[in-house]
């Protein structure tokens, strides 16, 4: 049988000329990009420290690949799009991928990449947190005056047949619920979660862990606790005031709020009926639910539109004016859905199609450590160009994806970029950013 992939590829020609493709370039890769990745990686130390700190089963007389290996295969495959291990059945033979992994050889096949997923455990996953959090450290020159944590959960679609993966009424689908926990744009935390339980389950036991590890590094540091209403739970608020955690956390609306901000309300809906224009009105008053301990600050705001009331609620211990506190300190929470929003549909974090629920967790954990090469990248190596603000598929579509020809010996590898390609001097700058 005549092979179909040896057959050239016809498309419409023009002025006389045929235009023909086939897939027989030899030493070519379309991820230049590799080589700013792995740069950032070794700036970083993340691959290196990963290697360092997982545990490996294997014989060592007998391993062919190193863990550094399949780690630097699998975060820098998702960061630059291959999302599927399959994909690295022919990855393995790019030059460029070799380079990046420094090998010489072929890399890992899909199923060695797969054995190794299937093996992690929840040590995997506390290592790994471990790892997250030292990177997130190691960023400072100096000691911060004060941390914000975005907490937020979100859903993980699954197809059902993985192990606790369960219907979830709000979202309508069998999901995961994993948690994940910012500081500004940098990954603290990516817990996977059954989703047959609440929403806030396990948040009181990690922020308390964050908060001991924060303040064993920085003893001053003040730590900003802000969620939204589906982390309000009283017991870990109470938590928050006595070990001196500053909060800013939504609360459901119900007729009892609704029925002390009533005079606001009205006065919103008063000035909404003069000029017809949107209003906005800010107040403050404690409440304390039937189960709660103590009454506790509410910040209410009290807007009305054309398409009536849309009251607002958020529980806090901080100081200061209402308006100021809900709209330059709690609405700014609303970037975390963001970067979750970036690491799902760009970083691959929601391909937990394993079977058991370690590996999803593992395959959660290498959607985080390819978001943080990519926020790296983008903090210090992009700050001051014309990507300082993309999105981590745009950094991949403009600057990852450059065409390259490869040629390697015994003293070098020569890589000869596109010369058509618009951001030489993009690439350039991040280059230079992490060098040495």
């Amino acid at each position: 049988m005549t092979d179909g992939n040896a057959l050239p590829i016809e498309f419409p020609g023009f002025n006389g000329r045929k235009i023909q493709a086939d897939f027989s370039g030899g030493q070519l890769s379309s991820d230049g990009g590799l080589l700013v990745l792995r740069q950032t990686d070794r700036w970083l130390g993340l691959t290196k420290r990963l290697g360092e700190v997982l545990p490996d089963p294997r014989d060592p007389d007998r391993i062919t690949h190193p863990l550094e290996t399949f780690l630097k295969q699998r975060i820098y495959g998702l960061a630059l799009g291959h999302e599927d291990l399959n994909d690295h059945d022919a990855l393995r033979h790019d030059p460029l991928w070799q380079t990046a992994a420094e090998r010489d050889e072929a890399l890992s096949s899909s199923a060695t990449l797969c054995r190794w997923e299937n093996r992690a455990d929840r040590q995997t996953a506390w290592l790994m947190h471990q790892v997250l959090f030292e990177q997130f450290v190691g960023r400072f020159e100096t000691p911060p005056e004060e941390l914000i944590l975005d907490f937020d959960p979100t859903d993980d679609r699954v197809h059902g047949a993985q192990v606790k993966a369960f219907y979830h009424g709000y979202y309508g689908d069998y999901c995961f619920l994993p948690l994940y926990v910012f500081c500004g744009e940098q990954l603290l935390v990516s817990y996977l979660r059954p989703s047959n339980r609440d929403g806030a389950r396990h948040a009181w036991a990690v922020l308390a862990l964050l908060v001991k590890a924060l303040r064993q590094q920085w003893p001053g540091v003040r730590i900003l606790l802000r969620a939204d209403s589906g982390l309000c739970r009283w017991k870990m608020l109470r938590w928050c005031e006595r070990h001196a955690v500053q909060y800013l956390v939504g609360v459901a609306k119900n007729p009892r709020l609704n029925a002390l901000s009533a005079p606001l309300q009205a006065q919103a809906e008063a000035q909404y009926q003069e000029t017809k224009e949107k209003v906005r009105l800010f107040g403050a008053f404690d409440y304390q639910a039937h189960t709660w301990d103590r009454p506790r600050r509410v910040l209410a705001k009290a807007e009305h539109t054309a398409k009536g009331p849309n009251p607002r609620y958020v529980l806090t211990n901080l100081d200061g004016e209402p308006q100021a506190l809900y709209d330059e300190q709690y609405c700014a929470r609303g970037e975390v859905e963001n970067r979750i929003k970036e690491q799902q549909l760009a970083l691959f974090s929601d391909r937990t199609s394993c079977h058991a629920w370690w590996p999803n967790q593992f395959r959660l954990l290498l959607s985080s450590f390819a978001y943080v090469l990519i926020e790296t990248l983008r903090a210090l190596g992009l700050a001051g160009t014309e990507l300082a603000r993309a999105q981590a598929g745009t950094i991949r579509l403009k600057l990852l994806k450059v065409g390259a020809v490869v040629m390697r010996n015994r003293r070098r590898v020569r890589v000869w970029l596109s010369s058509a390609f618009p951001l030489q001097e993009v690439f350039r700058h991040c280059v230079a950013c992490f060098y040495g």
